[in-house]
């Protein structure tokens, strides 16, 4: 991680160990301007943001909980209700879109920085803008992390990831936007609680060890098309791993649409799904699921739903967002509220 006139990353993540232990020193001022690689581009930072549209509800949700929602002005891109706690905060930011949201729409709000959860929104083919056409108007613009490192977009749709996700590129999302709104002691109290909240989650049911095993189901172009299902790499594969839970998926795609009939043969334990208060697709909708799961000649015979082993999760929580560990914490508690934990 290249950063010019601020500490790099790794030395961040030093400073959070520290801080967890009670022996962090005040985290230094950022310097700017300030430089960082990001998705393989320098974006500068002339001085602390004022004014920040968030194209995605995971850049929001990290801004509000580094104390920044007096700084967002707009937001697009949501998939359910926002984290406990900033109902009341986010109702006074302007939704630009629940979706996608326009060019001049981004604009019209005067931002003086535009951050974005993915490449597809705002990236070299991006639907929104390209960085380089909000950098022309002085505006810098800052992708998740999490949607580029480690991860493939040329070939369109969700991506195809090349390595697996982890909470550390979530953590440098945080730490790398504390540095740029010059919150760096807020960035390190955020990181050490995910931390430990995620340790306690582990610890609920222990690690299954490969015992358990599951399909995490996002959503469906039609209800009775190929699910959109969780691949071996992205968020919902580390939940599961985090648990000690087997993804019976193989594939390297983020979100590939994978038969009911190959899922079926595959056996998961369990079967993990999105809540979403998004209405894309018509199995975006829980309820929509549990009734098809339920009445499917295929779906309706398989060991999990049989047994009742069908989990909710909220959609963010299966993004590459700091809701992973909500999700962590939800499906342990599942679990072991459940007789697969015996």
């Amino acid at each position: 991680m290249k950063i010019s006139g601020q500490v790099p990353f790794s030395a961040l993540l030093g400073a959070v160990a520290l801080f967890a232990t009670g022996f962090a020193a005040q985290a230094a001022e950022t310097q700017y301007p300030l430089t960082l690689k990001n998705c393989g581009r320098d974006v500068t930072f002339k001085h602390a943001p004022e004014r920040a549209v968030a194209v995605g509800q995971s850049s929001t949700e990290i801004l509000y909980s580094l104390g920044l929602g007096d700084k967002v002005v707009g937001t697009a891109v949501w998939f359910g209700p926002v984290l406990k706690g900033f109902e009341e905060v986010n109702a006074k930011v302007k939704r630009l879109a629940d979706n996608d949201p326009s060019f001049e729409s981004v604009l019209t709000q005067k931002p003086d920085i535009v951050t974005a959860d993915f490449q597809w929104h705002v990236g070299p083919m991006g639907i929104v803008a390209k960085p380089e056409q909000f950098e022309e108007l002085g505006i810098p613009a800052y992708t998740s992390p999490s949607d580029c490192v480690g991860k493939d977009n040329s070939g369109g749709g969700d991506g195809v990831r090349t390595a697996p996700f982890t909470m550390n590129i979530v953590y440098q999302e945080i730490g790398e936007l504390a540095q740029i709104f010059n919150v760096q002691d807020r960035g390190e109290k955020l990181i050490a609680e995910l931390k430990a909240r995620e340790d306690a989650a582990r610890k609920k049911i222990g690690s299954a060890d490969g015992k358990l095993s599951a399909v995490a189901w996002f959503s469906s172009t039609q209800v009775d098309a190929d699910p959109y299902v969780a691949g071996k790499f992205g968020a919902p594969a580390y939940i599961l791993s985090a648990l000690g839970i087997r993804n019976v998926i193989e594939s390297e795609e983020e979100w590939p649409a994978v038969g009911w009939e190959t899922i079926a043969k595959a056996g998961p334990s369990m079967i993990v799904a999105a809540k979403l208060d998004r209405r894309r697709y018509p199995a975006d909708d829980i309820a929509v699921k549990h009734q098809f799961l339920k009445t499917d000649p295929v779906t309706k015979l398989m060991p999990a739903v049989e047994g009742g082993y069908v989990f909710d999760i909220d959609a963010q929580s299966m993004s590459t967002s700091l809701r992973v560990i909500e999700g962590i914490e939800t499906l342990a508690a599942d679990i072991a509220g459940s007789d697969l934990n015996k």
